[in-house]
């Protein structure tokens, strides 16, 4: 029997040991015995932070089980909401043209929305990614229906788990069913973020990209005019569909390449030599217990066959972040060392070079939400004096010591300040740019929003033109490959 069905089964009997229906049970109505959903989710979520070896106690982590349950409760509402509801008195009266006239209005005018910003849950991995949607439709016998309730029906369906081409498929014969037009075109974009040591500095830190779309009616055919105006209308905005970007060959989920699906959500991996071979390491099964519990608790159903693989998936994407207690001492850059730089004499220059780091990726998770931030940290710190530099490569792992675990932006810029500083003994700057998928895929939902912090320290705090001359430097490099 597999981890899932074993969770499964637990819930199960452990509502039937204390007389809770199993019904509720199974729609996420109760969690333990006398636990509303929201208590069960939170336990979940604290389970996973113990497993991580955190202290769910700590500032910082006390109220993020509350936050992380909150998020997802709001992130699939969408399972509680009803097409019909929406477009319920949205119909309203538009007068045509004479079909041999022509097409305009009510009667073949197409009509196309535009860059719908959405996001929804990777049913493959748990994590959210983010969506541009184009929504178009050919009125009919002369109704036309409220702008508006396109994009708040193509949220319904996002606000579920997903994969891209099925939430196109669904927006697109939601639309077709409940307003009855003469056809329907939906055309998506996503943006999913990679294994965190597949992130790039450059290309949007090297997300991964795909396109899809549906259609129905007037809108298929290739020979369609109505979709060829709908491609043209969306190249008028820099959009173009005519080629998905998305290869059948390359995985959606960067946390599932080259599997081979068996049973129970377990798999083997396809090795690069073509050979077939187990998955390396080990998944506690506590953990995706607790995330078996917290897809109950949702209403869902883990051994659901678009999910089977999805909790321990979503595990070995947390434990990427586990809490360690090792030396800062990454690649023989060893913090604190005079092997690298000797403490500048009383008297020494205050003329040494200005030396820098630019565009290091990096990814994070956010204690707050349990969501990874990721972007790009610039280190600028002076020199010896002697021409010696620190090598890029050890500023890497020192921005991975300090990204690779529960983190918040502001506290993570302050520690690799501190690190450069420590050894540099002058003086360290540093910057970090990055956006966070809890501004996208909480209420707030700011899709194009990215935060910057910087940490300044030692002479940088002083010296002006030195602080400046170093800001300069990352815009004169922002379009140039690192």
């Amino acid at each position: 029997m597999g981890a899932l069905e074993e969770a499964h089964l637990a819930a199960v009997e452990a509502a039937a040991a204390c007389g809770c229906d199993e019904d509720l049970l199974e729609l996420g109505g109760v969690g333990r015995c006398g636990e509303a959903p929201g208590d069960a989710m939170e336990a979940a979520v604290r389970a996973l932070l113990v497993g991580l070896g955190e202290d769910d106690r700590r500032e910082g982590l006390r109220r993020t089980p509350k936050r992380v349950a909150k998020a997802f409760h709001d992130g699939t509402r969408g399972y509680k909401q009803k097409v019909k509801d929406i477009v319920q008195g949205a119909l309203f009266p538009e007068v045509g043209v004479d079909k041999r006239t022509g097409s305009a209005g009510g009667t073949g005018g197409q009509v196309v929305v535009r860059d719908i910003d959405l996001f929804s849950y990777c049913e493959s991995c748990l994590l959210p990614f983010s969506i541009q949607c184009h929504v178009g439709y050919v009125p009919s016998g002369g109704r036309v229906v409220g702008l508006s309730k396109l994009s708040r029906v193509a949220d319904v369906f996002a606000k579920r788990f997903q994969n891209p081409q099925r939430l196109a498929n669904e927006v697109c014969g939601a639309l077709h069913g409940s307003i009855q037009p003469a056809g329907v075109a939906v055309a998506l974009q996503c943006w999913h973020i990679p294994l965190p040591e597949n992130l790039k500095c450059k290309s949007s830190q090297g997300l991964i990209e795909t396109s899809h779309s549906s259609r129905s009616g007037v809108f298929e055919g290739e020979s369609s005019s109505f979709w060829n105006d709908f491609v043209a209308l969306l190249k008028l905005r820099g959009i173009d569909m005519e080629v998905d970007s998305h290869s059948a060959i390359l995985p959606w989920c960067p946390l599932r390449p080259h599997e081979v699906p068996l049973c129970n959500g377990h798999g083997r991996t396809i090795t690069t030599n073509g050979a077939i071979s187990p998955k390396s390491g080990s998944t506690p099964s506590n953990m995706v217990s607790a995330v078996s519990s917290m897809l109950l608790s949702l209403g869902e159903d883990p051994l659901r066959k678009e999910l089977l693989g999805s909790p321990q998936r979503y595990v070995q994407w947390l434990m990427r972040f586990r809490a360690c207690n090792l030396d800062v001492k990454l690649n023989g850059f060893t913090l604190n060392s005079a092997s690298v730089y000797e403490r500048p004499d009383e008297d020494a220059t205050d003329h040494q070079a200005i030396s820098s780091e630019l565009h290091l990726p990096f990814c994070a998770q956010c204690e707050h939400h349990l969501l990874p931030f990721y972007g790009v940290v610039h280190i600028g710190y002076y020199g010896s004096g002697d021409g010696e530099v620190i090598d890029r490569s050890h500023f890497q792992a020192l921005v991975h010591f300090y990204g690779c675990k529960l983190q918040v932006q502001e506290r993570m810029t302050r520690q690799i300040a501190e690190a450069v500083y420590s050894v540099s003994h002058r003086g360290a700057i540093v910057v970090v740019e990055a956006n966070h998928i809890c501004m996208i895929s909480r209420g707030i939902e700011k899709i194009s929003s990215s935060t910057a912090t910087i940490a300044v320290l030692g002479d940088f705090l002083t010296n002006s033109s030195a602080k400046a001359s170093f800001l300069q430097n990352i815009l004169d490099t922002a379009g140039q490959e690192v």
